[in-house]
């Protein structure tokens, strides 16, 4: 799924909003910086909008350990011992599966807790409706 493809518009007034996001999203790191620079050039409070955003929302740090591992590590130079390279190859793969698996941890936690929202709203929404009908048939 592409970044684009995971936004809705919930309304005209964030419309704009969320395509822009999608749009940002879609051009990458460098844009959101450009964004942010741009903010501070034209409307200081703008660009600390978008800084403070990236950093919440984890876009200008979120994935740049395991980007640079995979691609900055695996791209050195051997060391000219085979034994260390195989050692530092095994160490690296291995940490790069417990990074994944704990960014997957991560989300399950995340889901479970979106879910833990999402029950209690629909019992306190039963509720409400079953105390609506009392009141009705009262």
């Amino acid at each position: 799924m592409t970044p684009a493809a995971s936004y809705s518009t919930t309304g005209p007034a964030m419309g704009w909003l969320s395509k822009a996001e999608a749009w940002l999203d879609s051009k990458g790191k460098g844009a959101w910086i450009a964004a942010m620079v741009l903010g501070f050039v034209f409307f200081w409070p703008i660009g600390l909008a978008l800084l403070f955003y990236m950093i919440w929302s984890k876009q200008m740090f979120g994935k740049s350990c395991k980007r640079h591992t995979r691609h900055g590590f695996h791209a050195m130079k051997s060391s000219g011992n085979t034994a260390f390279d195989a050692y530092k190859a095994d160490t690296l793969q291995r940490l790069e599966r417990e990074q994944d698996d704990f960014e997957a941890f991560l989300q399950r936690l995340r889901d479970a807790k979106d879910k833990a929202e999402f029950d209690q709203f629909m019992d306190e929404r039963s509720r409400a409706a079953a105390k609506e009908r009392e009141e009705e048939d009262a």
